[in-house]
């Protein structure tokens, strides 16, 4: 595999910062799913609000279905993360093109969570929710950037 060799370490090294601190906040962001369904839940609520006329049972099964989709998505944004620290740490040439593609993807799949509206006419995750969700994505867009920037004069003497 070719790595690469003009990029400046200190691109590198921010890119990595970035990439960390989207790795924090992804893991955040599916704690907060957790916290929520074990306290206030906030979901089966927003869901018996959509709802009213489900039993206790309906609303629990669809509260347990968006924890199952938010858990999966939590798990790939982890595997997209580590593998895009990884493969940045070996300079792997390709994470140039790989991280813009996962991060298109990514939020793509944080605003549709964000502005989605189920049959009753509201989104289909509460607002906290499906929010927490767009937060990775910020740094992932500074990553992009800083492995994309292009190398000083000075790094290439």
């Amino acid at each position: 595999m070719t790595t690469i060799s003009t990029e400046p370490v200190r691109h590198r090294r921010r890119a990595l910062a970035a990439m960390f601190i989207g790795l924090v906040l992804t893991v955040v962001a599916l704690a907060v799913v957790y916290v929520d369904h074990a306290g206030a839940n906030i979901l089966a609520r927003h869901i018996r609000e959509g709802y009213p006329s489900y039993s206790d049972d309906q609303i629990d099964s669809a509260a347990r279905m968006y924890l199952i989709y938010l858990t999966a998505l939590g798990a790939l944004g982890v595997v997209a993360w580590t593998t895009t620290i990884w493969a940045t740490v070996k300079g792997k040439r390709w994470v140039r093109m790989v991280a813009p593609a996962i991060l298109a993807l990514a939020a793509s799949v944080a605003l549709f969570n964000v502005f989605v509206e189920d049959t009753s006419g509201d989104t289909g995750l509460p607002p906290l929710l499906s929010w927490i969700g767009v937060g990775p994505c910020l740094p992932g867009l500074a990553a992009c950037v800083l492995l994309w920037r292009s190398p000083s004069r000075r790094s290439l003497r």
